[in-house]
């Protein structure tokens, strides 16, 4: 291979449950003894065989966190959690614990709300068709379903879009204008995309259609010129909350007309209202909430802050998810194998025991990223994101079973294009020169399919801790991808300081699109790897664990499991906490090690302290982790860095350890 790019060429009393030692009090005693020489082994050296750093967060104020313990009755690793999500009060933790819908943002502090929806009233008003237009991911595909069901309500005369991935990319594409001119479209709203489509937006216009832009990704130095642009990361935009997923804006839309139509605003005081304003606003509550579930669904899917008002939103979305399901939802989870509960006399399970949701288990934001997302963005990315609107538009249980098989389908077909495509980038990266000292990857690869580089440059970054992006052939002779980023590096900055070499991109500091010429690859290869050096250095970055708080297996207790549950919707600036515990062992309740391989390259076992052997020990499982087996069986003493979870199997739930990473002894 030669060394230029080759592609170009609550409370009750605590209690601890004391294991079972069925091999006899002298065995156990004795194992405890000769893992306590182990550990004292262990105190004057350690190595992370996966060199991993664990940062332990100090980001807090010790005082800060004393008083809000004190204040709220709550020991102090519980205060911490708080404060290092930017809780530092009574009411602040109020709030946090007990999410309202009075808690979100008037809509009409966005910039351009006022005239969206003066926009929309005046296009119902002299019945003008419109069509609902957006991106083919699930903000997209989600942000379409919820706008479109409403307004469909308002006025008939209404139809949606979402453009094709292969033959028009991202963005507002021409097709879509030419099609919304042919089939008489006056308005088009435009979701999850559009903040920098100047030139399609002029094109529309000379064809007599106006745009409503409603997006949440960074703007550029030029706004399109739109009727209104609802875009809350825009510098003068002065909407509290700039996080919002692309279907967020668009249930603002919905929020804003149906405010205006009700005569009541979920932001106002109840104490400031009448009786009859008060009842209106109560309605105003249960119809914003069936849409919820959409807008959880992309929060989840998009990767943004579940803090502040997505939080909310998002916490609402999984209540409706968990109680009252869209038949297109039910129907894709079944092939996550999460299935309707059953009533408690046709189950062995005691009616007490049982959830009183309408799923076996209990949906959380991990089940919508992993299984609803992931399907959903199947069908945009291998046939038609249309398929994916239907599916949640459809009240028709058989119809949505058949389009929920048909997107399983997409999505099998995705997982072997992205499997083969990584397997391959990875082989190019290990063997080509090229690629040996760079501190960024750039592959590209026409054969690869463009619904699948996104996954690809994901898999990348997990693998080699380096920026990524992964190209593709795309339309009208260019060159198309998909960039994803360490924490450590701003992706969209770096792109718009290559926009000279670019056609186009767009996205967040994470994820981007992007496309240019072949002939401006090189140029871009050159320049993306100096602003990667100059931003993060020379050296590897060394992966980190960002650690919450360090815990011994006695502060694991009842009350500390309820409250860290109440912490939840969990997402990015909300992350499922990271604890440490130290000088553990493979030791189960009966007195053995219960070490093993599942699957092909994950590990169980059970973790016990071995400062605290009285306690019970803890399942864990450790992802990736297969290479750990021989130690953890021998009875090596170790650290673990871990988030607890409620796994849910057969019917049965249990608290369980999931690994993020081990340390051994030398």
């Amino acid at each position: 291979m030669s060394n230029s790019f080759p592609c170009i060429e609550a409370s009750t009393a605590d209690s601890h449950e004391k294991p079972r030692l069925s091999v006899g009090l002298f065995l156990l005693w004795l194992k405890i003894f000769f893992c306590r020489i182990k550990y004292f082994l262990y105190f004057y050296g350690q190595k992370n065989m996966k060199e991993k750093h664990w940062l332990i967060r100090e980001d807090y104020d010790l005082e800060t966190v004393e008083k809000l313990a004190t204040s709220l009755g709550v020991d102090r690793i519980i205060a911490t959690l708080l404060v290092e999500r930017g809780v530092t009060t009574y009411e602040e933790a109020r709030r946090f614990f007990r999410p309202g819908l009075d808690q979100i943002n008037d809509p009409f502090l966005m910039k351009g709300m006022r005239e969206a929806i003066d926009r929309i009233n005046e296009a119902i008003q002299r019945q003008e068709r419109i069509m609902v237009y957006g991106d083919y991911d699930v903000d997209g595909t989600s942000a379409v379903a919820l706008v479109y069901s409403y307004l469909k309500d308002l006025d008939r005369n209404i139809d949606f879009y979402v453009p094709d991935r292969e033959r028009e990319g991202y963005g507002i594409s021409y097709q879509g204008i030419d099609y919304a001119h042919e089939t008489g479209v006056k308005l088009m709203i435009a979701l999850d995309c559009g903040i920098k489509a100047m030139e399609q937006v002029d094109y529309a216009k000379e064809r007599g259609i106006d745009f409503i832009i409603g997006d949440h990704h960074l703007p550029g130095d030029e706004i399109p010129k739109a009727v209104a642009v609802l875009d809350p990361k825009q510098a003068d935009c002065q909407y509290p909350y700039k996080e919002l997923s692309g279907c967020g804006i668009g249930f603002k839309i919905v929020e804003a007309h149906l405010e205006e139509r009700m005569g009541v605003r979920l932001c106002d005081l109840p104490e400031q209202l009448d009786a009859s304003r008060l009842q209106r606003q109560e309605d105003l509550k249960l119809r914003l909430l069936k849409y919820l579930d959409l807008v959880a669904i992309s929060i989840a899917s998009d990767i943004v802050p579940i803090m502040g008002e997505n939080r909310v939103l998002a916490f609402f979305g999984l209540r409706v998810l968990n109680t009252k399901p869209r038949p297109g939802i039910e129907a894709i989870l079944k092939y996550g194998h999460v299935d309707k509960r059953q009533p408690a006399e046709q189950t062995e399970q005691p009616a007490e025991k049982k959830s009183g949701g309408y799923f076996e288990k209990e949906l959380t934001v991990s089940d919508l990223v992993f299984l609803i997302g992931p399907r959903i963005n199947a069908a945009g990315r291998i046939r038609s994101a249309f398929d994916s609107v239907r599916l949640m538009l459809t009240e028709d249980p058989s119809i949505a079973r058949q389009l929920a098989d048909d997107i399983n389908q997409y999505n099998t077909e995705r997982k072997d294009l992205d499997t083969s495509a990584t397997e391959e980038a990875k082989r190019r990266i290990d063997s080509d020169p090229f690629y040996h000292g760079r501190q960024s990857l750039v592959l590209y690869d026409p054969s690869w399919h463009r619904g699948v580089v996104g996954i690809v440059a994901s898999r990348i970054v997990e693998a080699y801790n380096k920026p990524a992006i992964v190209f593709t052939e795309g339309a009208d002779g260019l060159i198309t991808g998909s960039a994803r980023s360490l924490k450590e590096f701003d992706m969209h900055e770096a792109l718009e300081k290559c926009a000279d070499l670019l056609e186009h991109f767009g996205g967040h500091k994470s994820a981007a699109g992007v496309s240019l010429k072949k002939e401006n690859m090189r140029a871009f290869l050159d320049r993306f790897e100096q602003l990667v050096r100059e931003s993060i250095g020379p050296e590897e970055v060394i992966p980190e664990v960002e650690v919450d708080a360090e815990l011994g297996f006695s502060q694991i207790t009842p009350k500390f499991l309820r409250i860290l549950k109440q912490f939840a919707p969990f997402g990015p600036d909300n992350n499922v906490p990271v604890f440490v515990s130290r000088h553990l062992v493979d030791y189960n309740e009966y007195g053995s090690s219960s070490a093993r391989i599942v699957g092909v390259k994950h590990l169980k076992f059970s973790a016990m302290s071995v400062q605290e052997s009285m306690f019970k020990p803890y399942p864990a499982i450790a992802f990736q982790m297969a290479e750990y087996y021989n130690r953890v069986k021998a009875g090596d003493v170790f650290d673990l860095c871990y988030q607890i979870e409620e796994n849910y199997w057969r019917g049965k739930t249990e608290i369980q350890l999931n690994v993020k990473d081990i340390k051994f002894a030398d």
